[in-house]
């Protein structure tokens, strides 16, 4: 342990906490009956919520820990279309029409996001800043070349390309061979977001309650006995939002989820010189690697928060902020001396197909499954969700209607997660 790498108040939480306004939970007794109980009380399960409320159920949110516990406070902050498959995947598994619904509800949830900001009013400090993507290999600047020049056949990307020569106006670093700049993708604050989103769910009517875990979950002739930690609650209708914290409670859906910790640093405040030379742009910041580096200023531009995955199976915090110092350093040599303020992880909800899902089961409505890219998706589709349970869904939604798939043997732990990264070191070794 490099005990100087680490500021006096260097704290195993996420940076956002500091900054996050307190939204205190009104007092109530939890109520024997209710039209809809959501499990989990992040973005999925506020969005869903918001629409049930406003419909006039009576809706009672619960989670384990204090609401936003999981990656809702512990995320980077960054908007994109957050589909991970190409266009041409797509069509391959499902055809173009499908593959065009699918590409079409990305573009939505990045939509959404601007919803919630524009129209309904939220201060989630939502700027239009632009992505950076990074070629880490001569041959994946070309491919990325190609792609843009091709363009895409559902999303207006307004992409262009940076060579090497420029890099110098996106990024201080010499350890990419160029890339790509998607300018609509977007950032948030991430200490705004939620505590917004909860006072507008609380506003609409909902009751939420934390440090209350639901531990069974029972059908009935007409709804569901939902045991929890305070007591039992008799729902009509249940909403699973609990995507990398789904755990034993749906084991139909712990099979289709992979748990998977994503560790992030929060650096000590940078000078501003420093900063500007390294990052003259605000855009959120990601690369071609498989196993991807995802990072970006704080709001402020006075910290750099850098992210990504880098052990063969979870670790502590304490362990992963020097292996992410150590990658961020070999970006940026300039930082050696920068010093960690905060170091986290947080359980990204992956799939078998990488593609978000949702869906009902007599009663049972669930959404999960972002895939690293769960701030837009999980919003959109826990708002989707939500619309579902109320009954006022137009169309059901694209990732409704595509299966979701488990794997034999797999039960919910991630046993072939280590040869996986270690495949996926030597694809970014030669970028295959």
């Amino acid at each position: 342990m490099r005990s100087d790498l680490f500021t006096d108040d260097f704290k195993t939480s996420p940076y956002w906490q500091d900054r996050a306004p307190d939204i205190q939970l009104p007092a109530s007794e939890l109520p024997n009956e209710v039209d809809v109980l959501v499990v989990g009380g992040g973005y999925t399960g506020l969005n869903a919520a918001l629409q049930t409320a406003r419909e006039g159920l009576g809706t009672l949110v619960l989670d384990a820990e204090r609401p936003g516990w999981g990656c809702s406070m512990r995320n980077g902050g960054q908007i994109s279309t957050s589909l991970k498959p190409s266009f041409a995947r797509l069509v391959s598994r499902y055809g173009k029409e499908t593959a065009t619904k699918l590409c079409r509800e990305g573009q939505a949830s990045l939509d959404y996001m601007h919803h919630l900001s524009r129209v309904e009013g939220m201060d989630i400090g939502l700027r239009e800043v632009g992505r950076f993507h990074g070629a880490h290999k001569p041959h994946l600047y070309e491919r990325l070349a190609r792609e843009c020049a091709l363009g895409h056949p559902v999303w207006q990307t307004d992409a262009h390309m940076v060579p090497r020569a420029d890099m110098a106006s996106e990024l201080g670093t010499d350890q990419y061979c160029g890339g790509i700049v998607y300018p609509h993708h977007c950032s948030i604050d991430v200490s705004k977001y939620h505590p917004h989103l909860m006072d507008k769910t609380l506003q609409a009517g909902a009751l939420i309650r934390g440090h209350c875990p639901v531990l069974t979950i029972e059908r009935q002739k007409s709804g569901f006995k939902v045991q929890t930690g305070d007591g039992e609650v008799v729902a009509g209708k249940v909403i699973l939002a609990t995507n990398g914290y789904s755990g034993p409670l749906s084991h139909w859906h712990q099979r289709r989820i992979i748990p998977i910790g994503s560790y992030v640093i929060a650096t000590e405040e940078i000078s501003k010189e420093v900063v500007d030379r390294l990052f003259p742009t605000d855009r959120i910041l990601s690369d071609t690697r498989k196993l991807v580096y995802y990072y970006r200023l704080s709001p402020d531009r006075k910290r750099l928060l850098f992210g990504g995955r880098v052990s063969l199976g979870e670790t502590d915090p304490l362990n992963s902020a020097l292996k992410l110092h150590r990658d961020m350093v070999s970006l940026f040599p300039e930082l050696a001396t920068v010093r960690i303020s905060h170091a986290w992880m947080g359980f990204v909800g992956y799939t078998f197909d990488t593609l978000a899902h949702c869906g009902e089961d007599k009663g049972l409505y669930y959404a999960m499954g972002y895939c690293g890219a769960g701030v837009g998706m999980a919003s959109y589709l826990g708002m989707r969700i939500g619309q579902k349970a109320s009954g006022i869904e137009k169309s059901a939604s694209a990732f409704d209607r595509i299966s979701f798939p488990t794997r034999p043997l797999y039960s919910g732990t991630p046993w072939f997660l280590a040869p996986s990264i270690l495949v996926y070191r030597l694809r970014d070794r030669f970028g295959v």
